[in-house]
């Protein structure tokens, strides 16, 4: 690849040369290519934390199922990817022309784009690649070795662990590596040209912070802290979080927000939910960045921790943040049992928190939380209720119990709350009037032991599909949203589809009629494959043995922008009917179209033809092959049967018309005499039905003896003759 195609950028790079273009307000705004789909620009989608995309108009629940949707490929990467990935569409990448790009950050403390469609030819390699270590100046990702709490995550190295953001507007995705540096521990915050992955001017900037409320003193700590939720950009200012590394041994540890300003990334505020402390209340939601509302207030639970009513110690508890004169909380909620959960490592904060569209009724301001204990939390985000010893009365609604541990967030779409939690099955609750439903309205029939992430894909209000993975069997589910009925999972067709090992709580996302899922050690990528659709021939009638009067006609297309495949290998197939093709390989052409010839089987049948190629959704074709022109007359039954005179036999003659293969013909007319002997037929003339059959009823003559009755049809040489006995 050339320097122009692929641009490896490192953090020793000591020139970075812009470009003229970065001024040109168009750079990154949605081309046609990408029309009317959504861009992934922070965690799960928005601020709200819903976890849904609803500006998906290629997956279904009908076209999500194997044989029309499966892995598309993978591209590797050099270490865990954690965040989930991020998707811009119609990006313009100097040298290479314009893309849809998917943006992934790993452990190693990595940065990749890639094109986000295909990894074929040039893009069988990222965009760019930025990498922020630098070895040879002892600079590296923190091996987990050097890392307090090393058994907790089962990482094997800490680097950029929580989901990048990007501002549109600007053409920016934030960054947030963590390194060590000749044994120092160092995070630092990066902003990055998405087109290039150079760094903005004034980036990157060390974290430092302390917080200070009365005698409450509290100081950032590099080695004790894990920024596991996502980054934030909400109201014009850039949050970063920080949880603990998950063990309590790990000293000087808090929870911590700090607040920039994008542009110059200028420290705007910095608050610890557990201050001078020691260890405890940090915040990590399953990797859930915080939630924010239009007005910029942060919202996010906590984990396990010291709570007081000293209003700056606040474990197990779920705030309410504002950046005014520094950055404090403005509301907050503790659960009455907070000791308890704190005793028993039961972290409200496991489970981040979902803002809900506005509700009918009093609180029309509402969210959702979930923590370890499996109970959810309806609370009124105008307010939030503090904490009451006696119960968790001043909330809007709590459910106990009614979920199992949830680690990451709920995904909400169409009135519905959906919830996957350790050692349970998804649940869905609905919403009506500011009130959730106390039991399940409708759940999965999998129970998941130790669920990832979870998202939802819609055309608005209808189409929705819930995202899923177990992460111990890391395999990908989808359910339909409207009954959590499964329509696909990635173990159906193995090793093609199989997932791969994936980090704790990786979480699918959808772009574009396509998912990304980050692995431990790439990139995955899953959505519709190109069709093979018929456009001639199809329901058919000839006679069997002969030509086909329409070619049998197929299109092989794209299957998002519907742009045809030429020079296709098609190969025809009727499943071992014994029919023959003219051409059973046939070539698309230029527009897409192959064709070939088919004759028919000399069995009267039902014939299903495929038309299909490797990697490709198959057409199907039905034809109905019809018995050709009568050949012969034959008896069936009802010869050799014996009755008194001027009496009926007592079962009907049958007779079956064949064609030249012996396929029975039906609408045939057969008529049936007993050579003058006098006897009855009833009646006499009688059409073949689709059996080939014709039957008659007769009744003997008058006088006793043997009768032969015949049957014949037109133009047919040959007769069939049943001997019957007629007695006194």
């Amino acid at each position: 690849m050339s320097p122009t195609r692929r641009l490896l950028l490192t953090c020793g790079n000591a020139v970075r040369v812009r470009l003229i273009v970065l001024a040109i307000a168009g750079l990154i705004l949605i081309t046609s290519v990408a029309l009317a789909q959504v861009s992934v620009i922070t965690q799960r989608y928005d601020n709200s934390r819903a976890g849904q995309n609803v500006n998906e108009t290629y997956l279904t629940p009908a076209n999500v199922k194997s044989g029309t949707f499966e892995k598309l490929f993978a591209q590797p990467v050099d270490g865990y990817i954690v965040g989930h990935p991020l998707y811009l569409p119609g990006i313009s990448i100097p040298g290479a022309g314009t893309h849809n790009v998917v943006y992934v950050a790993t452990m190693h403390d990595s940065v990749y784009a890639f094109d986000a469609d295909n990894n074929a030819g040039g893009n069988a390699t990222p965009l760019w690649q930025v990498s922020f270590t630098n070895p040879a100046a002892g600079i590296t990702s923190v091996p987990i070795k050097d890392q307090a709490c090393p058994a907790v995550t089962s990482f094997t190295e800490i680097g950029v662990v929580p989901t990048m953001v990007i501002d549109p507007a600007a053409g920016t995705i934030y960054v947030l590596a963590k390194t060590e540096e000749s044994g120092a521990f160092v995070h630092r915050l990066h902003a990055l040209d998405v087109t290039t992955g150079e760094e903005r001017p004034g980036s990157p900037v060390q974290i430092k912070a302390t917080f200070t409320h009365g005698d409450d003193h509290g100081t950032f700590v590099d080695k004790y802290q894990m920024a596991r939720p996502g980054l934030v950009l909400a109201n014009g200012t850039l949050y970063v979080t920080f949880g603990t590394l998950g063990c309590r041994y790990a000293q000087n540890a808090s929870g911590w927000v700090v607040a920039y300003d994008p542009t110059s990334l200028t420290q705007l505020g910095a608050f610890a939910t557990n201050p001078n402390q020691g260890y405890g209340a940090g915040i990590w939601q399953g990797g859930v960045a915080p939630a924010a509302d239009s007005a910029g207030n942060l919202y996010f639970n906590t984990a396990d921790g010291p709570y007081g009513d000293d209003d700056v110690h606040f474990g197990d508890t779920l705030l309410k943040l504002a950046l005014g004169a520094g950055l404090n909380w403005v509301d907050y909620f503790t659960p009455y049992n907070q000791q308890f959960l704190n005793q028993y490592d039961l972290d409200l904060g496991s489970g981040g928190v979902v803002l809900l569209p506005d509700q009918s009724g009093p609180y029309p301001h509402l969210m959702a939380a979930v923590g370890k204990q499996g109970t959810i939390y309806l609370v009124s985000r105008d307010n939030l209720g503090k904490f009451n010893p006696n119960g968790d009365t001043q909330i809007v609604q709590e459910l106990t119990f009614v979920v199992g541990e949830v680690d990451g967030a709920p995904a909400y779409w169409n009135n519905t709350l959906f919830v996957s939690s350790e050692g349970s099955v998804i649940k869905a609750f609905s919403l009506a009037n500011g009130q959730l439903s106390t039991l399940p309205i409708y759940q999965s029939s999998l129970v998941f032991n130790m669920p990832a992430g979870m998202s939802v894909s819609s055309n608005g209000t209808s189409n929705g599909i819930v995202w899923a993975i177990n992460g111990i069997q890391s395999k990908l589910y989808a359910y339909n949203a409207s009954n959590l009925v499964q329509t696909y999972n990635s173990s159906q067709v193995t090793p093609r589809d199989t997932l791969g090992v994936v980090p704790h709580f990786s979480t699918p996302i959808v772009a574009n009629g396509k998912v990304y899922i980050g692995g431990t050690a790439q990139l995955v990528v899953y959505g519709l494959i190109p069709h093979i659709t018929s456009t001639a021939g199809n329901l058919q009638t000839a006679t069997v043995g002969t030509v086909l009067p329409t070619a049998l006609q197929i299109k092989a297309a794209d299957a998002y922008q519907g742009a045809p495949i030429s020079g296709l290998a098609v190969s025809f197939s009727d499943n071992q009917a014994g029919g023959s093709f003219g051409t059973p390989v046939a070539i698309t052409d230029q527009n897409g179209f192959a064709s070939t010839t088919y004759t028919l089987p000399t069995k009267a049948m039902k014939v299903t033809i495929t038309a299909g190629a490797p990697g490709y959704s198959s057409a199907t074709l039905t034809e109905t092959a019809t018995a050709g022109t009568p050949a012969s007359v034959v008896t069936k039954s009802g010869f050799n049967q014996t009755a008194s005179v001027n009496s009926p036999l007592p079962n009907p003659v049958c007779a079956v018309v064949k064609d030249q293969y012996a396929n029975k013909v039906p609408g045939v007319v057969v008529n049936f005499s007993d050579g003058g002997a006098g006897g009855i037929l009833s009646p006499s003339a009688v059409t073949t039905d689709s059996t080939g059959s014709a039957c008659t009823n007769y009744t003997t003559p008058s006088t006793p003896g043997t009768v032969f009755i015949t049957a014949s049809v037109s133009a047919v040489g040959s007769t069939a003759k049943f001997k019957e006995t007629v007695t006194q």
